[in-house]
């Protein structure tokens, strides 16, 4: 099983940026595709941005080149940089851990959840 804690959440005015990191423990990280998925209220959860085991990356349609999402097999540790936010990014933000290590977009393909970091933007 794996513990995925996420950070770096917050409040920011459009335009302007956020990094959100996610802590794993427990199964090998580096076997594991990694992604972030968002959930806006009263909306159904969706995919952001994923990365496998080797690296390669694949990116929602509506956050293609503003976010950016990396690995840090060292840390045990995922990133998403999220450039030139605007306000329909407001969102709680999850990451969550694939045991496959294949990158894939549907929620049912990931195992192990985090509980969930606030993104706020501003207009």
């Amino acid at each position: 099983q794996v513990q995925l804690v996420e950070s770096g959440g917050g409040l920011v005015q459009a335009g302007g940026s956020l990094r959100l990191s996610c802590a794993s423990s427990g199964r090998t990280f580096v076997t594991n595709a990694m992604a972030w998925f968002r959930q806006a209220p009263g909306k159904e959860r969706e995919f952001v941005a994923g990365i496998s085991r080797s690296s390669t990356t694949d990116y929602g349609d509506s956050v293609k080149g503003r976010f950016t999402i990396s690995r840090d097999n060292a840390k045990n540790t995922v990133y998403l940089q999220m450039n030139s936010l605007k306000p329909e990014d407001t969102a709680v933000y999850y990451c969550a851990a694939d045991y496959s290590g294949w990158l894939r977009r549907p929620t049912y393909a990931y195992e192990s959840w985090g509980q969930g970091t606030q993104v706020t933007v501003s207009s």
